[in-house]
C-alpha cells in the first residue's frame, strides 16, 4: 500500500461526490473539484478534500432542491406534486455522520500505514532506554617520586687520617666463661612391628586359552620353538586393567606376539593375587611355552 493508492480512492471519492450532484452542476463541478484536487500536493490533503466534497454534494443537493418543491406548491401544481418528497439529504443526519465517520477513520488508517505515520508515532511514544554507565573505582596510587631526588652524601675518611689506636694488655687475666653441657634426655623409639601378610601370587586360572591356540603358524612351519614371559595386571575378578607386556622375550617376533595375544585373551580367567584369603588387584609376570608336542 502506497500514496498512488491513496490518491486513486481520494480521486474516486471527488469524482463520485460530483456525479451525485444535480444534472446541471455535475460536470461544472466535476472539472472544478478535480482542478482543485490537483494543486493539493500531499495524500492526506486529497484526501481530505475528497471526503469534503461529499459532504458539500448533500448540502448542495438539500439546497437546491428545497426551492423547487415550494414553488410548485404556491403556483397550484396537482396534489400528487404538492405531496412529493424528495430524498432526506439532511446535513447532519445519524445516519450520514456514521457512513462518513467510518469512511474517515478507514482513509486515516489507510494513510498511517501507507506513509509510515504509525512507526513514526509509536517511536515518539516510547520511552528511550537510558543507559547508564558504571562509575569507575578509583584506585590510590603512591605520591610520584621527585624529578631530582637528593642524597646525603657521607663524607669518606682518607687512608692516613688520624685513627684512635687501643693498646691491649695480653698479660692481664681475661675471663672465661664456662657453659655446662645440657643433658640430652633418651628418647626411646618404638617401631611397631608389622605383622606378615600370607600372600598367594594369582596366575592363569580355570578355563584360561590353550597356549597351541595362539602358536603363530609361521613358527609351527619353521619347527620354531621357546618360552616368553608376559607381565599382566588384574583386578580382583581376575580381569585385565591394563594392557600385557613382555617381562622377557623368547627372541622370535611370532612367538612374543602370540604369547601377548594368548595373555589378552584370558581376561577374566585369571586367578586374582590373595592376601590374607582376600582377593586384591595385582600385578604378575607368568609364562607361556610353545613347543611342538602336540603338533606330531
Amino acid at each position: 500500500m502506497n500514496n498512488n493508492f491513496v490518491d486513486g480512492y481520494a480521486r474516486s471519492l471527488v469524482q463520485h461526490a460530483a456525479r451525485r450532484a444535480p444534472a446541471s452542476l455535475a460536470e461544472r463541478l466535476e472539472e472544478e473539484w478535480l482542478a482543485d484536487f490537483e494543486e493539493r500536493k500531499s495524500g492526506l490533503a486529497r484526501l481530505r478534500f475528497g471526503v469534503g466534497c461529499a459532504w458539500a454534494t448533500r448540502v448542495i443537493a438539500h439546497e437546491y432542491l428545497e426551492p423547487k418543491v415550494a414553488t410548485a406548491s404556491a403556483s397550484g401544481a396537482t396534489a400528487a406534486t404538492s405531496h412529493y418528497r424528495g430524498p432526506d439529504y439532511s446535513f447532519l443526519s445519524r445516519r450520514t455522520v456514521a457512513v462518513f465517520g467510518i469512511i474517515g477513520l478507514h482513509a486515516l488508517i489507510i494513510y498511517g500505514f501507507a506513509t509510515g505515520l504509525v512507526h513514526k508515532v509509536m517511536v515518539t511514544i516510547v520511552e528511550p532506554v537510558k543507559v547508564v554507565q558504571p562509575t569507575p573505582r578509583v584506585i590510590d596510587r603512591p605520591p610520584p617520586l621527585p624529578a631530582d631526588p637528593t642524597f646525603r652524601q657521607i663524607p669518606l675518611v682518607p687512608r692516613d687520617a688520624d685513627v684512635p689506636k687501643f693498646d691491649v694488655d695480653n698479660d692481664a687475666p681475661q675471663a672465661v666463661a664456662t657453659v655446662e653441657p645440657t643433658p640430652t634426655p633418651s628418647l626411646t623409639t618404638t617401631v611397631p612391628q608389622s605383622s606378615p601378610v600370607n600372600r598367594v601370587v594369582g596366575g592363569p586360572g580355570r578355563g584360561f586359552p590353550n597356549s597351541d591356540d595362539f602358536y603363530p603358524p609361521a613358527a609351527i612351519r619353521g619347527g620354531i620353538t621357546g618360552s616368553v614371559t608376559v607381565r599382566v595386571c588384574t583386578d580382583e575378578r581376575g580381569r585385565l586393567t591394563g594392557v600385557p607386556t613382555l617381562a622377557q622375550g623368547s627372541g622370535n617376533a611370532d612367538l612374543d606376539q602370540g604369547a601377548l595375544r594368548l595373555a589378552k585373551a584370558g581376561s577374566g580367567r585369571y586367578r586374582a593375587t590373595l592376601e590374607d584369603g582376600q582377593a586384591v588387584s595385582s600385578c604378575y609376570p607368568f609364562r607361556v611355552t610353545f613347543n611342538m608336542r602336540n603338533r606330531d
